[in-house]
């Protein structure tokens, strides 16, 4: 069993720790963000566990930690060198007991809390001596973790990976599969209570929009009952000449500075670097067209950051069952949502459609990558560069929209045309200087643009891997036969996919 030691930092926070920490340090910590905290990554815990890639492959940020950072999320924490805050041990019951070694209960410690438990671990370069070791974990606690954690076919899925006609895997796995189950993780930390806001800082919020003008005006009234206005709104829309009511945009009817520009240039990610060169407040606040947001908004995303002392979080969406629906329509599914909707944490995603942002990380990140326009993926583009400079994204829970998603408009409209054939298509701006001809690229080749400017080889691989796999296991029966014909076309497609994605890397990320 860890014996943990007590430490009351000066702002009263209690901490428990292990190892001999630098306590000048803590004293700033225990002020931000993070639940706990390690210098484990220089301790030889770095990438420890890499056989979590066989559940969470890219769709998991933190499947691997990050490179040349001070200060970043990790849950590959170390039980001889930690401080967590005293009332998160005690909320998450400490280390399970289940496992053959300390290092992997750590391990799988950090991994729920994050994940899972809207706790946030943090790697913090210095905190500790690096003192390297050896991290070892048994084949036993390889399937105990994915037991307890995942559902069994995930366990299934490693097992073929790690080689099914080894008796050492089948054994570890009968061992887990008789022994462990998975449970869901209800128990989660529950959020600070929110500060007042501190000083008057300004607000600018972007609105990138097409063809969706009338869902553009709801949007600007319900920023005009803000209880914390925005400073000022910048419109960026890219509605054809032809279909746009000028007559309809009027700034003398807000209370705030608005701006709208008629988009010349064409894609969302070109429409919100145009909209980020006409803001100057000090938080920039990213909204859909088609959403409506309570009055309390932004309010809110600014009192998150300011108690958490973070500069980036992602708000709650909730996707409404129709496009008529409103704000009273938002409290009864917020009601149904119940405890559920509270938990704060690192986001493990990204959406442009709400999410606020700190002048200072804006000013660092340069804008968003104008390669995904006409595919997708650039809200888990943007997230990932915040952080990967080590930021934590928060989750709030407090600033929450609905999502209309009304089935005409918006920018989507252009990157329909990615899946056409023949005149009727038109090329995307993926395509560059070589058009799509016969066969269409699939996934997305911003999709996969994504993955080879975020993720390493390996990742890439067992993406492919069960990318194919999925192709088969999601088919019905009667339809395996019909899959195997077509799979020499779904080859040749993932593979244009990949030549696309190439070629975005070569050019680089671009914000003009």
């Amino acid at each position: 069993m860890l014996k943990l030691k007590e430490y009351i930092a000066p702002n009263g926070n209690v901490l428990l720790y292990n190892g001999l920490p630098d306590f000048k340090r803590l004293a700033k910590l225990a002020q931000e963000e993070g639940d706990i905290w390690h210098s484990s990554l220089d301790q030889g815990y770095k990438n420890a566990f890499p056989e979590i890639i066989y559940q969470t492959v890219v769709f998991f940020w933190y499947a691997k930690d990050f490179d040349n950072l001070n200060h970043c999320v990790s849950w590959r924490i170390s039980p001889n060198a930690l401080v967590i805050r005293k009332h998160v041990w005690e909320t998450f019951g400490g280390f399970d007991s289940d496992y053959e070694n300390l290092e992997m209960a750590a391990l799988d410690f950090g991994f729920n809390i994050l994940r899972y438990q809207a706790a946030i671990p943090l790697y913090i370069n210095g905190l500790f001596e690096n003192i390297e070791k050896e991290i070892k974990v048994s084949t036993n606690d390889i399937y105990t973790f994915y037991a307890k954690n995942f559902k069994r076919s995930h366990s299934v899925y490693m097992l073929f990976r790690r080689g099914i006609w080894k008796i050492k895997e089948i054994k570890a796995y009968s061992f887990a599969r008789k022994k462990f189950e998975f449970k869901d993780k209800t128990k989660v930390l529950k959020p600070r209570k929110l500060h007042d806001i501190e000083g008057r800082p300004n607000v600018s919020y972007i609105i990138p929009t097409m063809m969706r003008q009338q869902f553009t005006l709801s949007l600007l009234n319900d920023l005009e009952t803000q209880t914390y206005k925005p400073f000022e709104v910048i419109v960026i829309d890219a509605t054809p000449e032809a279909a746009r009511n000028t007559s309809l945009y009027n700034a003398n009817n807000y209370s705030f500075n608005v701006v709208f520009k008629w988009q010349t240039t064409k894609g969302s990610c070109k429409a919100r670097n145009e909209a980020i060169d006409l803001c100057t407040g000090d938080y920039i606040v990213f909204g859909d067209d088609d959403i409506r947001i309570q009055p309390e908004f932004i309010e809110n995303h600014i009192r998150l950051l300011q108690t958490y002392n973070a500069d980036a979080c992602n708000g709650l969406d909730i996707r409404a069952d129709n496009q008529q629906q409103d704000l009273d329509d938002l409290d009864e599914k917020l009601t149904i949502l119940g405890d559920a909707r509270w938990k704060v944490g690192a986001a493990h995603s990204f959406s442009n459609a709400n999410s606020c942002v700190s002048r200072r990380i804006l000013n660092l990140i340069i804008g968003n990558d104008i390669n995904y326009d006409g595919g997708y993926g650039e809200d888990s583009d943007f997230g990932l560069s915040i952080v990967k400079l080590g930021v934590t994204v928060l989750h709030n829970p407090f600033s929450v929209n609905l999502h209309l998603k009304p089935p005409v408009g918006g920018y989507r409209l252009w990157n329909l045309q990615a899946g056409l054939k023949g005149k009727k298509r038109k090329m995307q701006p993926w395509e560059l200087d070589k058009p799509v001809k016969h066969i269409i690229p699939k996934p997305s080749p911003t999709i996969m643009y994504l993955l080879f400017k975020h993720f390493d080889n390996a990742q890439r691989r067992e993406y492919k891997i069960k990318y194919f796999v999925f192709y088969f296991t999601k088919a019905k029966l009667i339809d395996i036969p019909l899959k195997i014909l077509k799979l020499p076309v779904k080859i040749l497609q993932f593979n244009k996919s990949v030549f696309y994605a190439k070629k975005l890397i070569v050019l680089g990320k671009r914000t003009k």
